[in-house]
């Protein structure tokens, strides 16, 4: 399939779970155009978030078209959706999907204006999918809606710019960016760029024989580093136009002008993601601080995280300049923490996921070898602002924790431990930094992706001529808490 070719299922086709014959605007979570409806006076029903939290965990289904080497049990069904209890860390099993059509899900991003999941699927010898589910708040259930080609392997991250118009795509095996539009309905449009790091060179590692990804002594990491290998991309808090995405394959932090209009990418300079003269660092996920300028790398092969300031007045001349080809880096390194133990060897780990608490705090990284989720303080002091020092190295009760999550609360994380085919649930002491283990854990098989969602419920008002908008609004907050 073509990067521009889009298939949305028919108003009269089957959706996913046998669910109901609709298109987006008739399905029981759909927001009308992502718009989310006023509360006044002559308001029938108003959309409010759901009092209940819905987990996604994604699967594999098959190994053998995967880069590493999961070491668990193939998913016969691809996502499986819980119930979080907010009181006690407990999961209950809500939905389970049904469509074999959808091979690999392997990083989910969930748009709540419109209650709609984005997925996508990973394979090194095929084109990745990019699908689009309907989510309904009330069940968990998803209906399949459409699917596009990514244009490139092994999709591995999405992202939605600021305004929710453009989808910014990254393919880990050939390293391509794309930028596909989004329609108000929230389907994919068409591919409106393509970034190629290796400028149509063919790729010196082939597909068909490659490294397991599990391995990382020296003659796996250089492998792995013969070739770019884009991993992630995200864009700035500040201005929402500077893309940046970690290239596990050469050990840099590209930099992009994005154009949140036209959807093209401008190669605007590269950083390295860790201390020159330095090899085998491996930059995987990049995230930024919620209210410091201050960014965070996590660097898989070194088992390492990169602390980045951001400094805004180049971010400022990058934006405004003709020529990004020549901009100064707007990232500049200021520490880097390893997160395993000094006496852990370097090739029997790699890291995973990084995360920073919503409350700014801290910042937790996944270690998939040493099993664990280590914590790290963030530190307010202005001399030390943003910089890291270690609170705690947590076990997952699983192993190869590649993936975790927080929910919107942030007291509760979920561990995604792909190869004990289990899913754990630790609670998070937001004063200490402290994690617990809860106890609660599930099968689920070859687990790799958590995506926590707080859905928007469309709710009569069952408003009485003589009522208020306040009257309104309780009554509608009544119903959802039965709910």
């Amino acid at each position: 399939m073509s990067a521009e070719s889009y298939v949305d299922t028919p108003i009269n086709g089957p959706l996913l779970d046998d669910g109901p014959s609709a298109n987006i605007s008739q399905l029981p979570s759909a927001l009308p155009s992502g718009r989310i409806s006023p509360l006044d006076e002559t308001a029938a029903e108003v959309v409010v978030p759901a009092s209940h939290e819905l987990i996604v965990v994604s699967c594999y289904t098959r190994f053998d078209n995967l880069a590493h080497g999961p070491r668990g049990t193939e998913a016969k069904r691809s996502l499986y959706t819980f119930r979080l209890d907010e009181n006690h860390g407990e999961l209950v099993l809500y939905a389970v999907s049904s469509d074999n059509s959808v091979m690999n899900p392997a990083f989910s991003r969930f748009d709540p204006r419109r209650n709609l999941l984005y997925t996508c699927t990973e394979s090194v010898a095929e084109p990745g999918d990019i699908v689009t589910y309907s989510v309904d708040p009330r069940t968990g259930k998803l209906f399949k809606i459409g699917s596009r080609s990514a244009g490139g392997t092994s999709t591995c991250y999405l992202t939605l710019d600021q305004g929710c118009k453009n989808m910014l795509v990254v393919n880990y095996w050939d390293a391509t960016i794309g930028v596909f539009g989004l329609e108000p309905s929230g389907a994919l449009g068409e591919a409106k760029s393509f970034h190629d790091p290796n400028e149509g060179r063919g790729m010196q590692v082939s597909h068909k024989k490659h490294v397991n990804h599990s391995e990382n002594d020296p003659s796996a990491q250089k492998e792995r580093q013969s070739d770019p290998h884009s991993h992630a991309v995200i864009l700035d808090p500040f201005f929402g136009k500077i893309a940046y995405v970690p290239d596990l394959g050469m050990d840099l932090i590209r930099q992009f002008r994005f154009d949140p209009e036209s959807g093209t990418l401008e190669c605007a300079g590269t950083c390295r993601s860790g201390p020159d003269g330095r090899t085998a660092l491996g930059p995987r996920y990049i995230e930024f601080h919620p209210t410091l300028p201050v960014a965070y790398v996590v660097n898989e092969l070194s088992s390492e995280v990169s602390v980045f300031a951001f400094d805004k007045e180049n971010a400022e001349r990058l934006l405004c300049q003709q020529d990004v080809s020549t901009a100064a880096p707007t990232l500049r390194l200021v520490q880097t923490v390893r997160t395993i133990p000094e006496a852990w060897p370097n090739d029997m780990n790699t890291c995973g996921r990084i995360s920073v608490h919503s409350s700014g705090h801290f910042v937790l990284v996944s270690n998939r070898g040493h099993n664990s989720i280590t914590v790290f303080r963030v530190h307010s002091e202005h001399d030390n602002q943003g910089m890291l020092s270690l609170v705690q190295m947590q076990h997952t009760r699983g192993a190869t924790p590649r993936h975790f999550q927080f929910d919107s609360s942030g007291q509760w994380l979920i561990s995604a431990n792909q190869d004990s085919d289990k899913v754990s649930v630790f609670r998070f002491n937001v004063a200490t930094g402290n994690l617990e283990w809860t106890g609660h854990e599930y099968n689920v098989p070859s687990p790799n992706f958590v995506c926590c969602m707080r859905p928007q419920m469309t709710l009569p008002t069952q408003r009485r001529p003589s009522s208020t908008t306040g009257d309104a609004t309780v009554q509608a907050t009544t119903m959802l808490s039965r709910l």
